[in-house]
């Protein structure tokens, strides 16, 4: 017979499979729960930027209207919602003067919890 023989016993390679098996029910939750931080985190941006181009249309409008207020509609008419094609289901709404924006999907993806931001209608003085 041969006295040299090598490799794994079938116990040592039991353990390594249990050991993958540890790891892999530690690490796909986690990498799940990362993918849809990154995706509110993404949307908070595109959030951020909706606010911003309203704030630029209110400026542009303003200015256009010799310092004349141009209203909150004139604001949510002129504004485009286009923020990329990795974001869709934008819905805006009104809530007095400020537009309240919401993402409902990332990627197409729907995320947990629905990230929505206001813009608030400057008030003049």
């Amino acid at each position: 017979m041969l006295k040299n023989e090598k490799g794994f016993t079938l116990i040592e390679i039991i353990a390594v499979l249990v050991i993958l098996g540890i790891l892999a029910a530690v690490a796909i939750p986690r990498y799940l729960s990362l993918m849809d931080q990154s995706r509110i985190s993404a949307a908070q941006g595109a959030l951020g930027e909706l606010k911003s181009r309203s704030s630029a249309v209110y400026s542009k409008l303003l200015l256009s209207g010799n310092g004349v207020d141009p209203g909150e509609p004139a604001v949510g008419a002129s504004l485009s919602l286009d923020v990329g094609s990795d974001f869709s289901g934008i819905t805006t709404t009104t809530s007095g003067s400020d537009i309240i924006f919401a993402i409902g999907m990332v990627k197409g993806s729907t995320m947990s919890t629905t990230p929505s931001g206001t813009w608030y209608y400057p008030t003049q003085s």
